[in-house]
């Protein structure tokens, strides 16, 4: 049974909300994919703090006009599921990763800071590291030299004691 006016309306105001905050939305087909494996897409998705929906087309393209994502309404044909995350990089990702292992989910196309991204541009947006990488990157990177001058400091008095003795 279809949906009610109001109802509509309700979806629309959800769907613009997740816009207006949002960075990265990603489009993908998925049919022929079965709920269980929808299911644990699902699941991934809400771990990884992105909103995952099967919505109607033509109420999508109402949510996105006059945002940086109106592009994509040209894409918003056939049986979608989308994709929409604050963070750059992880609608792509999860959808991504996801399509890996399982060929019924196909990537089609995105957007990231209004830029219109094909197939292999989402795939590129899923490649980069996530903030939490990143950071967790540069705390080694910053840790490095302190740690190699406790080292050597502990190398120096263990060199010092056996010289004593």
């Amino acid at each position: 049974m279809g949906l009610n006016l109001d109802e509509k309306k309700v979806v629309v105001a959800e769907v613009s909300a997740k816009m207006a905050s949002a960075q990265t939305v990603v489009l993908a087909e998925y049919s022929g994919l079965p709920v269980a494996h929808l299911t644990r897409l699902r699941a991934q998705a809400r771990a990884s703090g992105v909103y995952l929906r099967v919505l109607k087309n033509t109420l999508v393209r109402r949510a996105v006009q006059g945002t940086q994502f109106a592009s994509l309404a040209e894409q918003m044909t056939g049986p979608l599921i989308y994709s929409v995350s604050e963070d750059p990089v992880a609608a792509a990702k999860v959808l991504n990763d996801f399509a890996k292992t399982n060929d019924k989910l196909i990537l089609r196309s995105g957007s990231f800071a209004g830029e219109l991204l094909d197939k292999a541009g989402v795939q590129a947006l899923a490649s980069i590291p996530s903030r939490n990488e990143l950071l967790a990157q540069l705390l080694g990177v910053m840790q490095a030299p302190v740690t190699g001058f406790a080292c050597a400091l502990s190398a120096l008095a263990k060199q010092r004691e056996e010289a004593v003795a």
